[in-house]
C-alpha cells in the first residue's frame, strides 16, 4: 500500500460532525436491535442504559476503521453495536455498590439507582449476551468463520483476559497498601480501557479477512491516551462538566497515570501518544485522516 503524503488534515468541526453521524446512525441502528416491547421493567432499563447519553466513540472508531477496507456499512453497524452494547454492559456493573459504587452516569442516575442492583445485574448480563447474539446474525458477514472470529476476539477482549481482568486488578489496587508501579498501572488500563478499543479497531481487519498490525498500534496508543486523559478529567474537572463524580481515585489515594506521573508529563505523554497513533496509520494515506483528527480529539477533549 502506497503512502500519502503532505494529506491536509480534517478539520476539528468536520471531525464532530462525523462524530455525530457515526453516534446518531448507531443509535438508530440499536434501535432496531434492542427490544422495544412496554411493561417489561427489564427492557426499559436496558433502553435506559443504551440510550442515556455518550459520544459512541468506539462505533465511531469501528465505523471509521471499516471505511479503510472499504466494507459494507451495515456490517461495520453491527460490529459497532456489539462493542456498545459491551462497552454499556461494563459501565453498568461498574457502577455497582460491590464495583465503583456510583450514582451518576453521564449526569443521570445509575441504573442500579433508578431501579435497583439486581435490575443492573440483569441489564449488564443480557447487553452482554446480545453482543454476541448481534455478532453471530449473517448481516455481520456471510461467511461464518469471520462472524465466529468477531466473537471469539471479543470474548477475549472483554473477559478475564481482558477488560474484566482489568477491573479486578482495578479493584485490587484499591486494598493494595503498596504502592503499584507505572507499569503496572499502563498494564492495568491496557485491559480495563485498551482491549476494547482494540476490538473496535481490530473488527475491521476482521471483516476485511485481512491481517493489519498498524491498527493495532493506533489503537494501543489511543487506548492509554484516553485514559490518561481521563484521568486528567477526573484530576482537573467537576461532576457538573464531566457527568460523574470526579476525585474519586485520589480521595481513595489510589494510584493513577496521573498520579504517578504529574499533570504535566501526564499531558505530555497523551501528545506522545497521539502521535505514535497517527504516525501508524500513515499506511492507509488520506483515508486515515479521519482516524488521526480521533486521536487528536482523544486528548483534547475537555470539560
Amino acid at each position: 500500500m502506497k503512502i500519502e503524503k503532505n494529506v491536509e488534515p480534517i478539520k476539528s468541526n468536520e471531525f464532530l460532525k462525523e462524530l455525530s453521524f457515526c453516534r446518531n446512525d448507531t443509535n438508530s441502528y440499536l434501535r432496531k436491535l434492542l427490544p422495544q416491547e412496554n411493561n417489561e421493567v427489564l427492557y426499559d432499563a436496558i433502553n435506559y442504559a443504551i440510550f442515556s447519553g455518550g459520544k459512541r466513540f468506539r462505533a465511531f472508531l469501528v465505523i471509521q476503521a471499516a471505511k479503510l477496507f472499504e466494507i459494507p456499512k451495515i456490517r461495520a453497524l453491527q460490529a459497532a453495536s456489539a462493542i456498545e452494547t459491551t462497552h454499556t454492559y461494563s459501565l453498568v456493573h461498574d457502577d455497582l455498590p460491590s464495583m465503583d459504587n456510583d450514582d451518576i452516569r453521564r449526569g443521570k442516575p445509575t441504573v442500579h439507582i433508578k431501579w435497583d442492583e439486581a435490575t443492573a445485574v440483569l441489564v449488564g448480563d443480557a447487553l452482554q449476551a446480545f453482543a454476541y447474539q448481534i455478532l453471530s446474525d449473517k448481516k455481520t458477514h456471510p461467511n461464518s468463520e469471520v462472524r465466529l472470529h468477531l466473537i471469539k476476539t471479543l470474548s477475549e477482549a472483554s473477559g478475564h483476559n481482558g477488560m474484566v481482568l482489568g477491573q479486578s486488578k482495578d479493584l485490587e489496587a484499591e486494598k493494595n497498601v503498596k504502592s503499584p508501579q507505572l507499569k503496572d498501572i499502563v498494564n492495568l488500563q491496557k485491559l480495563k480501557t485498551g482491549a476494547l478499543f482494540r476490538w473496535s479497531l481490530g473488527s475491521a481487519s476482521i471483516l476485511a479477512e485481512e491481517k493489519n498490525d498498524h491498527l493495532k498500534i493506533y489503537a494501543e496508543a489511543i487506548g492509554l491516551a484516553f485514559q490518561i486523559k481521563d484521568d486528567l478529567l477526573d484530576h482537573e474537572g467537576t461532576t457538573e462538566k464531566i457527568g460523574k463524580k470526579v476525585g474519586k481515585d485520589s480521595q481513595a489515594g489510589k494510584a493513577t497515570l496521573v498520579s504517578i506521573l504529574g499533570v504535566e508529563n501526564a499531558k505530555k505523554r497523551c501528545l506522545e501518544l497521539c502521535d505514535e497513533a497517527c504516525e501508524s496509520l500513515n499506511l492507509f494515506g488520506k483515508k486515515s485522516e479521519m482516524l488521526k483528527t480521533a486521536a487528536r480529539f482523544t486528548i483534547e477533549r475537555g470539560f
